[in-house]
């Protein structure tokens, strides 16, 4: 159970991550609404979050385990309710872009930690694929300004 647990961590954090490179694509390309709905998409991360969740409480993961989770989880859920339902705009003051991004980053850098569950190769594939979603952050940002 945790082999195939440590598998649906890995490939839900770098399907996330190709989400949210895809969200960044789409906004330097102009393709708001695009990139809305790609990013609505990626709060279904949620569901994968949950079985990871209460299957390591059954498998005696570390602490540092549920905290990467949890974070996802509620950053998906801050995402879902804040940009996509709401939709206010935390991007463009400065005293609120700074948190969100730690936010971000926590949340995301914490699914590298959930991907290296499964192996070596899987935890390289993780960093590669968040270092370019990290690029594209700051590129579309200085691009588009969202």
């Amino acid at each position: 159970m945790a082999r195939i647990a440590n598998l649906v961590g890995a490939i839900t954090a770098n399907v996330y991550m190709l989400l949210i490179i895809a969200v960044f694509i789409s906004r330097i390309l102009g393709w708001l609404e695009i990139g809305r709905w790609v990013g609505f998409a990626s709060s279904l991360i949620i569901v994968p979050l949950v079985y990871l969740f209460v299957v390591g409480l059954g498998t005696g993961r570390r602490k540092i385990y549920f905290a990467w989770l949890a974070l996802m989880v509620l950053f998906a859920l801050f995402e879902l309710v804040v940009d996509q339902i709401l939709r206010i705009d935390l991007r463009s003051a400065q005293w609120t872009v700074v948190p969100y991004v730690m936010f971000f980053f926590a949340a995301t850098g914490g699914m590298i930690g959930v991907a290296s569950q499964a192996g070596k190769a899987w935890a390289i594939t993780t960093v590669i694929i968040f270092l370019i979603m990290a690029i594209l952050a700051f590129v579309q940002r200085g691009i588009t300004g969202l």
